[in-house]
């Protein structure tokens, strides 16, 4: 292969990862626990939080109310990173600490 068709190639790929990187910035991502939902785009920017508990909560449940935020937190990356590696995984070896 030479340098052109090579050049030709790598700027194709570059194209194909920024539409891929942008479609998934424009997609949503809701993290759940049984207390807390927070919504998530793609870039990994908090949308909203809703608090699901119905009621007051005491102080007591703080720490259960952090847990939680943290739990539907990590259940929202985990979908973003699924969702990115089904739509970039094709690119993965070319994207060693890029993403």
């Amino acid at each position: 292969m030479n340098m052109q068709n090579l050049m030709a190639q790598a700027q194709r790929m570059q194209r194909e990862i920024t539409a891929k990187k942008e479609e998934l910035e424009k997609m949503e991502f809701v993290g759940k626990s049984e207390w807390v939902e927070i919504t998530f785009n793609g870039g990994r920017t908090i949308q909203d939080v809703k608090i699901l508990k119905e009621g007051i909560i005491e102080e007591d449940d703080k720490e259960i109310l952090e847990d939680m935020i943290q739990i539907a937190t990590k259940d929202a990356f985990i979908q973003i990173n699924k969702a990115m590696s089904e739509k970039m995984g094709q690119y993965a070896g070319a994207l060693d600490g890029l993403m």
